[in-house]
């Protein structure tokens, strides 16, 4: 073991989405770096499966991010069964694919309340328990399409714009707690989510070269992201190797945003 992620070893954090994809990813990782976790999806079973195969010091939470009275409920009882939370990893996030002039009002509010809703519900219930304690790291998974627009993601490209614009805010407000608030915009990741874009699209391979038609720019580094390679970046953002960021968005997206 090494301390590549210095001062996780003992430390209780909340990753939410841990049931599949990045957040699954996360969970294996701040497990592997010897963190306490609380696993929480709206899969209670799949989290479950997760949580039984990591074992020791692994509790798995059945969490509807948008609903108020369980992500406070399941906040308390996290801290009352492991202990207070010094890290969150706020991976929640869904898609409804179409145009903005086609879209139901009803996808578009799922993906506000899940990816906006459910990121203000978490980080506000674990910031009220973090600021007295005046430590604590939380991190948000945003999106590069926070940064670059993307046809029929509409509802999605807006509720992670919002998301990062909101954990920056959070950021300004926690400093004075000694708490550090910073996101992570992935690209293109090998999850199911991005299996479900590919197969909403007649040329898959856009993914990865790009389109002129959709405005799209491929990914420079030629393949889709890991899921570990994601959680890394948000493991060395909840240790102390990166006590003096916070504010950021760290874009890890193979070049797929040209820098945006």
């Amino acid at each position: 073991m090494t301390d590549e992620f210095a001062g996780l070893r003992g430390r209780v954090a909340l990753v939410t989405g841990a049931g599949t994809g990045i957040g699954e990813g996360v969970a294996r990782k701040l497990h592997s770096a010897g963190m306490r976790l609380a696993l929480a999806d709206i899969d209670g079973d799949g989290v479950a499966r997760i949580a039984e195969e990591l074992g020791d010091d692994t509790r798995a939470f059945a969490l509807d991010v948008t609903d108020s009275a369980a992500v406070n409920a399941g906040v308390a009882e996290i801290e009352d069964s492991l202990g207070p939370i010094d890290g969150l990893a706020h991976v929640v996030g869904i898609q409804r694919f179409g145009t903005i002039v086609e879209m139901a009002e009803d996808d578009f509010d799922a993906v506000f309340s899940a990816n906006v809703r459910g990121a203000f519900l978490v980080t506000k219930a674990v910031a009220a328990r973090m600021m007295p304690r005046e430590r604590g790291s939380i991190v948000a998974v945003a999106s590069t399409a926070a940064r670059t627009p993307r046809v029929r993601q509409g509802a999605y490209c807006g509720s992670k714009a919002a998301v990062a614009q909101m954990m920056r805010v959070l950021a300004l407000e926690l400093a004075p707690h000694n708490i550090r608030v910073n996101c992570v915009s992935p690209g293109v990741t090998d999850t199911g989510m991005v299996k479900r874009l590919i197969d909403t699209m007649d040329t898959p391979e856009v993914v990865i070269e790009g389109s002129l038609e959709a405005f799209r720019v491929g990914v420079p580094l030629g393949r889709l992201a890991r899921s570990e390679e994601i959680a890394d970046v948000i493991a060395f953002l909840l240790s102390d190797r990166s006590t003096y960021l916070t504010m950021q968005d760290i874009v890890v997206d193979g070049g797929g945003a040209l820098g945006a």
